[in-house]
């Protein structure tokens, strides 16, 4: 009978199942609309592991936080790069990039260790310093005439000026436009470039979630347009008349010459998953931590006092008279205020998923008992569950400032479930082997952000009663939820 209705059944020894009543799509629509609120219902009805048929997978989730170390220890019988793997081919249109695919043998996850952690890290901090003033201060300064507000949506400011100084500090500035003699129009010429390739990128961004799900390209003409404008953008040739190139951008570009055999198309699509990755979560966890920032004038003070302090520390004095503030890593990482408004956002904001693909069947062995997993079956995480459980985050959906401070002022990690102390309470950028390459960056990108934006401009909400946007649940799994609506902000230079 099973086979007859191409539906799974459950066999002695795995997790309790929910088909679904759609053949095919199974719990997928209902999983769709609130991920969040279907998981909660099933852990309710089933327990902590349960198995859901969504879009012809059978997922495994795994809801007990004391339950994630069995996952990551299941290394010989799980594999994290496949759905990646998948996943990336399938979005960006590029090759398999699974070295056993045989196009490359890059490893790519070794590449971005590299690149973007340890002494690498310090480099691109420093040009993301320069970056985000060049661009806060001179490549928007049509809209800053002294003293008078400008009014504009959050989202779309840090938008604009995170995607356009992510940017420059990845793929270089046009070469010689620093010598030469036309050097504002050739600025400004780049920077429409760039913020022709936002739109683009936006524009791709917004079927994303599609892709993923598996939809081809071909559906969506201006996605595919956009996207294909942005390997065009890319291509090894554009690319070799750019200066300061980072190094994650000039060692992906060595390695695809000579360890793989993409078309120039595809090597450019490759450069286009590194764009995505750089900036599809930062974005909107940097618009969620003004945001959140703007409607607690508690937090604002907290926050505003300690950048200040850091940067008298550092004897840096902040001018409009063409003098950049300088902080290094090592300043940036003593933030302690600054790191927990940043956690709080992303808690708040975060629906990342962790996948894991069975290599063939095997037993999963959790704390208090075993479960039997097919090949090919995903065992996932929701991490969301526990950013939102009352008993580990008292008040969950309600924005602390401190949260993640202890009583001295330093970092918490003392997080409690039952009266056990978790490993695992804070999941947005995933955990183990798979966890994001890039975390470190993008959490001083947002302080580098915050501090400019502190020492430079006065903001504040049109409307301070303004509601908090809802989050968008289309890019549920993905990482960072985008708000539903922007919210209008208005900004001035400080009269330094």
């Amino acid at each position: 009978m099973c086979h007859l209705l191409f539906v799974f059944c459950r066999r002695q020894g795995e997790p309790p199942l929910e088909n679904g009543f759609l053949p095919y799509l199974g719990c997928a629509l209902k999983f769709g609309a609130n991920p969040l609120e279907f998981l909660k219902e099933k852990q309710k009805k089933h327990g902590h592991i349960f198995t859901c048929h969504v879009a012809g997978k059978y997922i495994h989730f795994l809801t007990d936080p004391f339950s994630y170390h069995a996952l990551m220890r299941q290394g010989k019988h799980l594999d994290w790069k496949k759905f990646h793997f998948a996943t990336s081919a399938k979005a960006f249109g590029h090759g398999s990039i699974d070295p056993a695919e045989g196009n490359t043998t890059e490893n790519f996850h070794q590449t971005f260790i590299r690149t973007l952690q340890g002494n690498a890290l310090d480099a691109l901090i420093e040009a993301m310093m320069e970056n985000l003033q060049y661009v806060m201060l001179q490549s928007r300064a049509p809209k800053l005439q002294s003293n008078t507000w400008v009014t504009e949506g959050l989202y779309t400011f840090c938008c604009q000026v995170m995607f356009e100084s992510g940017f420059l500090t990845l793929f270089g500035k046009e070469l010689n436009s620093n010598n030469d003699k036309n050097l504002s129009s050739k600025q400004e010429t780049e920077r429409a470039h760039i913020l022709n390739a936002l739109e683009n990128f936006k524009e791709f961004d917004k079927i994303f979630p599609a892709l993923v799900a598996g939809l081809p390209i071909h559906l969506f003409k201006s996605a595919h347009s956009a996207r294909e404008k942005l390997g065009e953008a890319l291509l090894h040739k554009n690319l070799l008349k750019r200066d300061n190139l980072s190094e994650l951008v000039t060692l992906r570009m060595f390695l695809n010459d000579t360890l793989s055999t993409f078309d120039d198309m595809e090597k450019a699509k490759t450069h286009v998953a590194v764009l995505w990755a750089s900036q599809a979560n930062t974005i909107p966890a940097t618009f969620w931590t003004l945001f959140y920032l703007l409607k607690s004038p508690e937090a604002m003070r907290a926050a505003t006092k300690e950048v200040q302090s850091v940067l008298e520390s550092a004897e840096e004095s902040v001018s409009l008279n063409g003098k950049h503030i300088s902080l290094n890593r090592k300043q940036l990482d003593n933030m302690p205020i600054l790191d927990s408004i940043i956690k709080e956002a992303m808690r708040l904001s975060s629906a990342s998923m962790t996948f894991r693909v069975a290599k063939e069947d095997f037993t999963l062995h959790l704390e208090n008992d075993a479960y039997n997993i097919r090949k090919d079956d995903v065992v996932a995480l929701y991490p969301q569950l526990l950013h939102f459980d009352p008993e580990i985050y008292a008040d969950p959906l309600t924005f602390k400032y401190n949260r993640f401070l202890n009583e001295n002022g330093e970092e918490k990690t003392d997080f409690y479930r039952n009266g056990r102390k978790l490993k695992h309470y804070y999941m947005p950028f995933g955990t183990g082997i798979a966890k994001c390459p890039g975390r470190l960056f993008a959490v001083h990108e947002i302080k580098q952000f915050l501090a400019l934006i502190f020492s430079y401009f006065e903001i504040e909400l049109v409307d301070s009663n303004v509601k908090c946007p809802s989050l968008d649940q289309s890019r549920a799994g993905l990482g960072i939820l985008q708000p539903s609506n922007d919210v209008d902000f208005r900004y001035r230079l400080k009269c330094l």
